[in-house]
């Protein structure tokens, strides 16, 4: 047996491993919740050190704790924080819904390491926690976590698509391909037209996410058990809020009202509202190229991904889409997991959420997921991608659609029959309509010209 040593807290006494830093209520949430095996996600954990190390030195400046204790926290947290800190939060993320788990779970180990370097008494509850509850920290926390894994991974992940899809379509601009609306062949566009189309996309998710910045960065911090702000300093919520912006670059604010910030979780809702539309766009970006690649022979051909790994164990030769493919699963996740936020966002009863982990865990996932999964798409697949110019001026050749372009001068009934015609002979376009019309070769050819009935107009 793994040695131990007894700890106490308000439930009485309980072994706890003898090298663990944590204490007896971090024992028992490991007791109670052996449930997925799944940890808090290190950026919920890091944030909420973080969160511990801003409260610290707001409650010294608020002569809350003395300066000793203050420091010892402090210096307490950046000793977890340079080191491998997961090890010490094991608590699953199916615990208690005000996360109340997770947080004594920071206060043992933090006050453990502090105790250690400092003269005075450091108590988990007394001093790291002083001034907050479980029910104003950990909503803090996912708010303060999720907006620094927007600020630092997804914003410049998404940012770094649109760049690469601008230089992508700089390169692609001569080529004009065949337009489909219904999976069916319509008018041609250029290929830097399809792509353009894409970063506008990406563009408005960027916007749509940075509008929601200031709500994500504004903090129920102060509120404690209620929102009512019992045992907080009046200040703590100001001061706590400035310290944490220094340290992290990022200004977070209390917020306007704390009994909605602790009561409901409408802005992490409204976050994973934007992150699912993010992940429609990516879908819909990966499933076009998937397409436009498929084949080669039997399929679209129209562009040739880059060769990343063998596609099958029985099939020699054989080279799959992987990156896109592995995008539209980071998409149907995050979908899956905007559902899980919608219904644990519900979950406000009275003055508290109580599924406070299962968000906090979903949000965070879904970030990650769509950061990593943009910066693939980009270098992976869009950067480097080949186009097969002979397969799009074949398909444009033969496209009976191009007809529309002589909709003014013909009209569209005499124009759908050249199109049916041409179809149903498997001819170029232009020899029907040269049989059907007074109009020259010369004209026809100008007509339909695919790279000016790109351009649009008459």
């Amino acid at each position: 047996m793994s040695a131990t040593r007894i700890e106490r807290d308000s439930m009485g006494e309980l072994q706890v491993p003898a090298q663990a830093l944590y204490g007896a209520q971090t024992q028992r949430a490991v007791d109670n919740f052996p449930i997925s095996g799944q940890r808090m996600p290190a950026q919920f954990v890091r944030a909420l050190v973080l969160a511990k190390a801003a409260a610290a030195r707001a409650n010294v400046a608020l002569e809350q704790i003395t300066p000793a204790q203050g420091q010892a926290i402090e210096a307490a947290c950046e000793q977890l924080l340079a080191g491998d800190f997961m090890q010490h939060f094991p608590v699953d993320i199916f615990q208690t819904g005000s996360g109340t788990s997770s947080n004594m779970n920071a206060n043992e180990v933090i006050a453990t390491l502090a105790s250690r370097a400092c003269a005075e008494a450091v108590n988990p509850n007394d001093h790291v926690n002083c001034g907050q509850s479980s029910n104003d920290i950990i909503p803090s926390t996912l708010h303060i976590s999720a907006a620094l894994a927007l600020h630092e991974h997804l914003l410049p992940s998404l940012e770094h698509l649109v760049g690469v899809l601008g230089q992508k379509a700089a390169q692609v601009h001569t080529f004009v391909k065949t337009g489909r609306t219904h999976l069916m062949d319509a008018m041609p566009v250029r290929l830097s037209q399809v792509l353009h189309g894409w970063a506008a996309q990406v563009k408005a998710n960027l916007g749509h996410l940075r509008a929601l910045q200031p709500s994500l960065q504004a903090l129920a911090q102060g509120g404690t058990a209620v929102g009512t702000g019992i045992n907080a300093h009046p200040d703590f919520s100001r001061l706590f809020s400035e310290q944490l912006s220094s340290a992290t670059g990022v200004a977070f604010t209390p917020g306007d009202n704390l009994f909605a910030l602790i009561g409901s979780q409408d802005t992490a809702v409204a976050v994973s509202g934007q992150l699912k539309t993010t992940a429609v766009s990516l879908m819909k970006i990966a499933n076009d190229l998937r397409w436009m690649n498929s084949g080669p022979l039997a399929g679209l051909g129209e562009i040739e991904l880059e060769a990343l790994q063998p596609g099958s164990s029985i099939m020699p030769g054989k080279v799959n889409p992987v990156i896109p493919e592995a995008t539209a699963m980071v998409a149907a996740q995050v979908i899956g997991n905007d559902a899980t936020i919608a219904v644990a966002g519900q979950s406000g009863n009275f003055e508290l959420n109580v599924m406070l982990p299962v968000i906090a865990s979903n949000l965070l996932e879904s970030i990650e997921l769509l950061a990593n999964a943009s910066r693939l798409l980009a270098d992976k697949a869009i950067a480097g991608f080949r186009v097969n110019e002979a397969k799009l001026k074949e398909a444009l050749g033969r496209n009976p659609i191009l007809v529309t372009a002589l909709n003014p001068i013909i009209g569209y009934q005499k124009a759908a029959e050249i199109a049916k015609q041409a179809y149903r002979e498997g001819r170029p376009i232009i020899d029907v309509a040269l049989e059907h019309t007074d109009l020259s070769r010369e004209r026809l050819e100008t007509l339909l010209d695919p790279v000016k009935l790109t351009a649009g107009g008459l």
